[in-house]
């Protein structure tokens, strides 16, 4: 596996640029930017003039606030200044944030999502060729570019796009449009094993040879065990969040939880937030979640993921010690 740095959520794009120098001096294979409150293409313009090694990625931009021609600017612009380092991280969000937040359509995700990674790729050729750009599709349609806002071919090629999902539709589209899968954080090895990698494999014929599956990996990370009740409570409380969320409701129910997302659900829209990390039990947590100091965190990812994904990174929604995570990382890599 190679093991990636994440952004902090919050992070502005200078504290962005920040934490990508820092993991590339840690000696991390990738950086992902998330793409909460700032400008995801912004924070990673500036990390890629701040760095010289490391790859870069969006993880995510939301496509769907966007359109095909806007992301193919950004995606050519940010390859060019990373030198060929970038990845191209899409998702769609939810349909709340995208109708009530962006003011954008929402239809058939699985099949919007297709039809964009399809369009931006029609884009791509048409500057690499030169050759008249004509797509008409059911959500989108690019039939105008000229000389004068025609980069041209980016000598650095198109960037990979890695695609997130969790369902079944939306990962079979990421194995018939993409390069590669971002896994969402609640999932579990068994949810990756008996459904996502045999709805890749069956998208793409067989074989996953050149595909990319990455994950950013919920962690109970701590010295020891006052530390570790700290981290917990905030990954039960995580774990609760997105269980309460329908886009997840898969995983749950692949395990036979389905219930605890309806109990969830009912409590997050009474505003009780709080209260819903402890209906994570012992076994749902366990599931979701490795625990332990440096070394056990380590090697339990490993046992788990290690003939599963390419790319790994840590998901620690609290405040863990940067020499914790860092001697994580490290003996990630002695695997």
């Amino acid at each position: 596996m190679l093991i990636d740095a994440p952004s902090s959520a919050t992070a502005t794009p200078l504290e962005t640029e920040a934490e990508a120098v820092a993991a590339e001096a840690a000696g991390y294979d990738g950086f992902g930017a998330s793409e909460t409150r700032h400008d995801v293409f912004t924070a990673l313009a500036l990390a890629a003039r701040a760095t010289s090694r490391i790859s870069l990625q969006s993880s995510i931009a939301v496509a769907f606030a966007r359109n095909p021609m806007s992301v193919a600017i950004h995606a050519n612009d940010l390859q060019l200044i990373s030198g060929g380092r970038f990845q191209l991280g899409l998702g769609s969000q939810v349909r709340p944030h995208i109708v009530r937040r962006f003011n954008m359509p929402w239809s058939s995700p699985a099949a919007r999502m297709e039809e964009f990674v399809t369009a931006l790729r029609a884009i791509w050729s048409t500057w690499s060729s030169g050759e008249r750009l004509m797509f008409r599709g059911e959500f989108y349609e690019h039939t105008l570019m000229t000389d004068f806002f025609n980069p041209g071919p980016n000598p650095y090629g198109n960037p990979p796009i890695m695609l997130a999902g969790v369902g079944r539709l939306m990962t079979a589209v990421a194995g018939r449009s993409a390069d590669g899968m971002l896994c969402h954080s609640l999932t579990t090895e068994s949810y990756l094993r008996e459904l996502t990698l045999p709805v890749l494999r069956e998208a793409r014929g067989g074989s996953l040879n050149g595909f990319t599956v990455g994950l950013p990996a919920l962690v109970v990370l701590g010295a020891d065990e006052k530390e570790r009740t700290v981290a917990e409570r905030a990954v039960r409380e995580r774990i609760a969040f997105y269980a309460s969320t329908p886009s997840y409701l898969p995983v749950l129910e692949h395990h036979g939880w389905g219930d605890l997302h309806k109990r969830l659900t009912n409590m997050s829209r009474r505003g009780e937030w709080e209260a819903m990390g402890a209906e994570i039990d012992d076994a749902v947590l366990d599931a979701f979640a490795v625990s332990g100091d440096a070394k056990q965190v380590a090697t339990a990812l490993s046992d788990r993921f290690g003939s599963v994904v390419d790319r790994l990174s840590l998901y620690l929604p609290y405040s863990a010690r940067p020499e914790l995570v860092g001697a994580t990382a490290q003996a990630l890599r002695t695997f």
